[in-house]
């Protein structure tokens, strides 16, 4: 098998949107991405499907983008039906703890609710949902010296105990089913 190429970094991730100007004034305005790039077109590019679409990128600090499609029909986009809303989110990182703060501070200011500052040992974060049903978390690393590369040495057995925990809960359910 030919070897994976190094992947560099995330360059966007792309999200429905209900309104483009909605989304605009959330992650510009509020947020503080500058938007940056914002295409338009009638036909997908990668498949040849006739549909009206803006595409628009916001820049983050390091050079990637947060991208939304507005598809021109102002809906909602749904969640996923099997998935918690907790599950995904896209988490953006600040300098430290003390602008996770100034940022919930802002988003109250604007009416938007969020979690307290949660303490995952490892970064402190905040949880909150954009115009679009998105959960964004605003974090900041405070992990001690020698964290990840502690976590990078057990994260293969870490997974295999999960792997065997899944597996028992899985039969078990079925089990229930039966």
């Amino acid at each position: 098998m030919v070897p994976a190429p190094k992947i560099k970094g995330l360059y966007h991730y792309s999200f429905p949107c209900r309104d483009g100007e909605e989304t605009r004034k959330f992650y510009e305005d509020l947020l503080g991405l500058p938007l940056v790039n914002c295409m338009t077109a009638d036909k997908v590019p990668s498949t040849g499907e006739e549909k009206p679409y803006a595409h628009f990128f916001f820049e983050m600090g390091d050079g990637s983008y947060m991208a939304f499609f507005d598809l021109g029909e102002n809906e909602m986009p749904l969640p996923s039906p099997n998935t918690p809303s907790w599950v995904m989110h896209f988490a953006m990182e600040v300098e430290s703890v003390e602008k996770v703060l100034q940022m919930k501070e802002r988003l109250i200011a604007a009416g938007v609710t969020t979690t307290d500052v949660i303490d995952h040992e490892f970064i402190n974060s905040i949880y909150f949902f954009d115009p679009n049903g998105l959960r964004l978390e605003i974090t900041a690393r405070t992990e001690e010296p020698g964290y990840i590369e502690k976590a990078k040495s057990e994260a293969h057995a870490a997974m295999t105990a999960w792997t065997e925990k899944k597996a028992k809960m899985v039969a078990a359910k079925k089990g229930r089913a039966a």
